[in-house]
C-alpha cells in the first residue's frame, strides 16, 4: 500500500489554535484535505479534486505544543474516482500519550488534461484491514449515491403546511428564533487560497465554513461551541482566484446537547457579482455541543422558525440525523465479524460474569444524550466510534422487586413486546441464568430474525443498587442458525436496570447496537417515529396490570 499512502506530521502552534489554545477545527480540516489530496494524486499520477467528504467525527481536541499525525490511504479506486481514508491522531511529546482525533473518508475525482481518459488501476490489498476497508468503501459509495434520494423520501413524510408551521413556531414558549443565529460572511479568493491547479483550495473553503458555523452556534448557546461532527461536505463546482464567496450559516434544529448548523456557500466572479448571479458550490451541516463553566454539557434551547424555509430546515435536520444513524448501523453490519461465544462447560462461569459486567459498564458510560420524551418515557442514544447504543427510561408504578420478577421471565415478553413473537427456555443453567430462543418479526421486508440469548439476573447487594437483568447472545451447537426460516441475529449487550422508589420503579432498558437490533430503533431516533415509546408504553401497561391483579387477590 506504500504507493497509496501519505503521512503528514504537524506541531500545533498558536497560529493554528483558537482562543482556548485548542487546535482550530478549520485548520484541522485544511490538513486533512491536503494530506488526502496528496495521497489521491500520488496514486493516480495526475491532478485530483475533492468531490465530497463523508461524515467526520471529532473524538479529541489537540492543544498547542502537541503533535498531530495525519495518515491518508487510498482504500479503493473506481473508474475515475477513489476513496481516501484519513486517520488523525495526536501525541503529547511530554507524556507520549497518543489519542485518536478523527477518522474521515474523502472522495477524489481525477482531473486529466486535454482529451485524456482515465481508468484508475485497482488498489493492491496486502492485509486483512486493507480488504475490510476495500469492502466498506463500496458500501460508503453506495450510501453517498443514495443520499439525496433517501433524504427526499424522508422529507416527503414531513408537511410544510400552515398548521405545521404554526405548531413549530409555537411549540415551546421559550424556543429561540433561528433568525437570531443567522450569519453571513464574504471572502475574496486570493492566490494564497488557491491550490496548485488554480482553484480555491477545498480545505480553505471548509475552514471558512467552520468559522461561520461556529459563530452561528455561539449565538444560540452564548458559549464557545465545540465542533463534534460534520455531515458530508459535497463540492458542487469549483471557484477560482478573484471569486467572491458568500457564506450563509443558520441553526437548523437542536437535539438536547447538540445543535445542527447549516452552511451554504455561493460564488460570484466580477461579472456575476454585477448581475447578482450566484453559483452554489458547497453545502455542509455542522454538529456542535458546548460545555458550561462547570464542565457540564449544555442543553441547547429548542428553536422555532416563522417561515416555510425554516420549517424545511427544521425537518431536514431531523432527516439527516436519521440518515447518520442509518449509515452507522449499515456500516456496522459490514464491520461486525463478531461470533457469539460458544456455550460449553469450560466458559459458562466467565460468560455469566461478563454478561452482568458488560451491562453495568454500558449503563455507566458518559455521553448519553436524550433523543425524545413522551410522558414518563425517555429515549437516549450514545454514539461512540464503533457502536451506537440505546437507553429507554420508564417510570412504573410497580414495586421494583415485582418489575424484576416479571421482566426477568422472557417468556412473558410476548405479552407486551411486538418484536418478540415466540420465546422458549432452552436451558436453565442456574436459578438466575437461563438460555432462551426468541423469534422476531420481519423488519423492512427482510427475513424474520431469531436469537439465542443468555439472560442473567442479579438482585441488589446493597441499598441503592439496582436489580439487573443482563442479556447477550451465545452459540449452541444443538440449535444452529436456520437459513431457511430465520436470519440469526446477535445481541452484544442488553438488559434492564431497575431502581427502587416509593411503591414505584425506574426501569432502564439498554441495548448496544448490532446489525440485527438497530433496524428496530433507527426510525425512532430522529423524532419522526414513536415506535420505541409505544413499545415502552405497552411494557408499562403490562407491568401495572400484572401488579393490580396481584394486589386484588
Amino acid at each position: 500500500m506504500a504507493g497509496a499512502q501519505v503521512h503528514m506530521a504537524q506541531i500545533v502552534l498558536p497560529a493554528h489554535a483558537n482562543h482556548r489554545g485548542e487546535l482550530s477545527a478549520g485548520q484541522l480540516l485544511k490538513w486533512i484535505d491536503t494530506t488526502a489530496c496528496l495521497a489521491a494524486e500520488k496514486y493516480a499520477d495526475i491532478p485530483c479534486v475533492t468531490a465530497s467528504v463523508d461524515d467526520i467525527q471529532f473524538e479529541e481536541t489537540a492543544r498547542v505544543g502537541q503533535i498531530v499525525s495525519i495518515n491518508a490511504k487510498v482504500n479503493r479506486a473506481f473508474t475515475t474516482s477513489m476513496e481516501v481514508g484519513v486517520k488523525v491522531t495526536l501525541q503529547d511529546p511530554l507524556t507520549n500519550i497518543r489519542k485518536l482525533i478523527s477518522v474521515a473518508f474523502s472522495t477524489y475525482v481525477t482531473k486529466p488534461t486535454g482529451d485524456n481518459k482515465v481508468n484508475l488501476k485497482q488498489v493492491e490489498l496486502l492485509s486483512a484491514q486493507d480488504h475490510l476497508e476495500h469492502t466498506l468503501a463500496a458500501e460508503r459509495r453506495k450510501i453517498r449515491l443514495d443520499h439525496e434520494n433517501v433524504f427526499k423520501n424522508l422529507m416527503k413524510e414531513c408537511t410544510t403546511d400552515d398548521d405545521m408551521l404554526d405548531l413549530v413556531c409555537n411549540k415551546e414558549e421559550d424556543a429561540v428564533s433561528t433568525d437570531l443565529t443567522r450569519v453571513q460572511s464574504i471572502e475574496l479568493v486570493l492566490p494564497p487560497h488557491a491550490n496548485h491547479q488554480g482553484n480555491t483550495f477545498g480545505g480553505q473553503i471548509m475552514a471558512w465554513m467552520e468559522t461561520v458555523a461556529t459563530i452561528s452556534a455561539s449565538r444560540l448557546c452564548r458559549l464557545p461551541p465545540t465542533l463534534k461532527s460534520v455531515d458530508m461536505f459535497k463540492f458542487r463546482g469549483p471557484s477560482t482566484v478573484g471569486d467572491r464567496l458568500i457564506f450563509n450559516a443558520i441553526v437548523n434544529n437542536t437535539f438536547g446537547e447538540r445543535v445542527e448548523v447549516g452552511v451554504r456557500v455561493e460564488a460570484y466572479n466580477c461579472e456575476e457579482w454585477a448581475k447578482g448571479q450566484a453559483r452554489h458550490i458547497n453545502s455542509a451541516f455542522f454538529i456542535f455541543n458546548a460545555v458550561n463553566k462547570n464542565g457540564e454539557l449544555l442543553t441547547f434551547p429548542r428553536v422555532r422558525s416563522a417561515t416555510k424555509d425554516g420549517l424545511r430546515r427544521y425537518h431536514g435536520a431531523i432527516a439527516r440525523k436519521r440518515i447518520r444513524l442509518a449509515r452507522k448501523y449499515a456500516l456496522l453490519e459490514k464491520e461486525d465479524n463478531c461470533i457469539p461465544d460458544p456455550w460449553n462447560q469450560g466458559n459458562q462461569v466467565y460468560i455469566i460474569k461478563s454478561n452482568i459486567a458488560a451491562l453495568t459498564a454500558l449503563a455507566a458510560k458518559p455521553g448519553w444524550e436524550i433523543t425524545s420524551t413522551l410522558g414518563n418515557i425517555k429515549v437516549f442514544s450514545l454514539v461512540e466510534k464503533d457502536s451506537l447504543s440505546i437507553k429507554i427510561e420508564m417510570q412504573v408504578h410497580v414495586p421494583s422487586e415485582l418489575a424484576f420478577s416479571l421482566l426477568s421471565d422472557f417468556t412473558l415478553h410476548v405479552h407486551w413486546d411486538p418484536h418478540c413473537l415466540t420465546c422458549r427456555v432452552l436451558e436453565s443453567v442456574t436459578k438466575e441464568d437461563k438460555i432462551y430462543h426468541i423469534t422476531s418479526p420481519s423488519v423492512n421486508g427482510n427475513k424474520p430474525n431469531d436469537f439465542l440469548v443468555l439472560v442473567s439476573q442479579k438482585k441488589p447487594s446493597e441499598a441503592g443498587d439496582p436489580y439487573i437483568i443482563a442479556v447477550r447472545s451465545v452459540a449452541l451447537t444443538s440449535v444452529p442458525p436456520s437459513n431457511k426460516d430465520y436470519c440469526r441475529s446477535e445481541i452484544q449487550c442488553a438488559g434492564f436496570l431497575i431502581y427502587s422508589g416509593d411503591n414505584s420503579s425506574l426501569v432502564s432498558y439498554f441495548n448496544q447496537g448490532t446489525p440485527g437490533i438497530m433496524p428496530y430503533f433507527a426510525t425512532n431516533l430522529g423524532d419522526l417515529s414513536k415506535s420505541v415509546e409505544k413499545t415502552a408504553s405497552m411494557c408499562i401497561q403490562f407491568l401495572e396490570l400484572e401488579s393490580s391483579k396481584i394486589n386484588s387477590i
